[in-house]
């Protein structure tokens, strides 16, 4: 019933929304005297807050049309290499007419099946697409999927992971960001147990919850609390009629994003006020930003129930990957069988989704990775978001990832040979912790600095990032 109430809903708000529209029209035209009174700019105002707030926000787009290699611009296109019937692998192609054949690290950005499309992680392509060949999972909605193709489930998720690893063939990089942690952790121990020649050559984990006893946040804990029966009677429905899956049973995306947007209410109020603020005033290059982020963060999908239900016991409630009891097709998941593949953990200080620890909880379980190929870095002053978007993910992030890859990358293709090489995450967190005033006039001065204090510190043996 709350599936049809959200439809119906949406029905008789749309002669308000389309009379909402065109009393703002009418008020923006050049030739109506009362347009530029203080008081018509507020009721436009607030029927673009009214349309805002009420309509259904379709999938984005990627809208990556070009990006910059050693400061030439090349050409960027996506193109769907490989189809499923609830995903997409897409490839983010350069043009090789301008910028010649690259043999730059192949990456599988495994994008999470949590209620927002693979579009989330615009900015997260964004910065890998430069310097690596980048292939992404793009989730399809689980309401336009008719019923008569089946079911999509946990186990489907980690087939699909194994499938899109071994079609892009050895020498490949996975980075899963959030809830896809566990199921690409169980894809590279199954692929291990296996003896695949395709096990990924690192695995780069990003704000996932593979054990979510640790500093559990509030996300966990409603999750933990209610029995399994619980969520299946109340935020399962099924898709209403005229949609494509029609009668297929879904955690809607709606219910999602109610959850996610009561967490923060008071933030998202004070938004979207501001946005009003901002329209009465004519401050456009605000209001653009208001709905670059929330056209993209409004745009939810349904997930099948079945994959919804499984992750919520499995991963929330029984813990059964961090206690060595999740089954892959009746196969026993064992992460100690993982040595092929390097380890990367990445957390955010301030993530509210994933507590601290949670992702580390990796490497406990992936004992048998050799000590110089498993890293953890946990970025100061971001949350969960920040971990794969924004300029600390650009500047400090992103960075010892493209470091990570190609360090082992060029391992790789010296046949894994004793030689010592650098651990990224222990180079470059010695002068991490200083920060510097950049856009000051002593901002030369403090970094002279920081790099003396952190050369005396190396050479005290103290350890990195203390």
């Amino acid at each position: 019933m709350q599936y049809h109430a959200y439809e119906m809903a949406r029905v008789l708000t749309a002669p308000w929304r389309l009379a909402a529209m065109n009393l703002k029209r009418s008020l923006e035209l050049p030739f109506n005297p009362m347009g530029q009174t203080y008081a018509a700019k507020q009721v436009a105002a607030a029927c673009e807050v009214f349309e805002k707030i009420t309509q259904r926000y379709g999938k984005p787009e990627f809208g990556i049309t070009e990006t910059r290699i050693h400061g030439f611009p090349v050409p960027v296109r996506e193109t769907i290499v490989l189809e499923k019937t609830f995903c997409n692998l897409l490839r983010f192609e350069r043009d090789e007419a301008v910028i010649g054949r690259r043999h730059d690290p192949k990456v599988l950005l495994v994008a999470p099946m949590s209620g927002h499309y693979a579009t989330l992680l615009r900015g997260t392509v964004k910065a890998m697409v430069p310097e690596h060949d980048v292939y992404i999972t793009d989730w399809k909605d689980a309401r336009d999927v008719p019923f008569a193709l089946g079911q999509f489930d946990l186990a489907d998720f980690v087939d699909y992971l194994i499938e899109f690893i071994e079609f892009l063939g050895p020498n490949t990089h996975v980075i899963a960001v959030c809830q896809p942690s566990v199921p690409a952790l169980a894809a590279t121990a199954v692929m291990a147990q296996r003896g695949s020649d395709c096990q990924p050559s690192s695995l780069t984990l990003m704000g996932g919850p593979i054990d979510t006893r640790r500093n559990p946040t509030v996300v966990n804990q409603l999750a933990g609390q209610r029995p399994i029966e619980w969520f299946e009677r109340n935020v399962i429905a099924r898709v209403p009629f005229p949609n494509a899956g029609f009668m297929r049973s879904v955690y809607p995306g709606f219910i999602q994003l109610t959850g996610f947007m009561t967490m923060n209410l008071e933030r998202h109020t004070s938004a979207h006020v501001e946005l009003f603020r901002n329209l009465v005033k004519g401050d456009c290059d605000s209001v653009e930003q208001h709905a670059r982020f929330y056209d993209e963060y409004l745009a939810v999908m349904d997930l099948t129930a079945e994959f919804y239900l499984q992750t919520v016991e499995t991963v929330f409630q029984a813990h059964d990957l961090p206690d060595r009891r999740m089954r892959h097709r009746g196969e026993l998941v064992d992460c100690a069988a993982i040595r092929k593949t390097a380890l990367l953990t990445i957390e955010g200080e301030r993530d509210d989704i994933c507590g601290l620890g949670q992702t580390e909880a990796a490497h406990d379980l992936c004992r048998n990775v050799a000590i110089d190929e498993r890293y953890h870095y946990v970025q100061p002053g971001v949350g969960h978001y920040g971990v794969f978007n924004g300029t600390r993910w650009r500047t400090e992030i992103q960075p010892r990832i493209r470091e990570m890859i190609r360090t082992i990358q060029l391992k790789r293709r010296m046949g894994n040979t004793s030689l010592k090489f650098a651990l990224p995450y222990r180079n470059l967190v010695e002068t991490r912790e200083a920060e510097i005033p950049w856009q000051t006039e002593t901002g030369e001065a403090q970094i002279d600095g920081a790099s003396a204090k952190a050369s005396t510190a190396k050479g005290k043996g103290v350890p990195p990032g203390e």
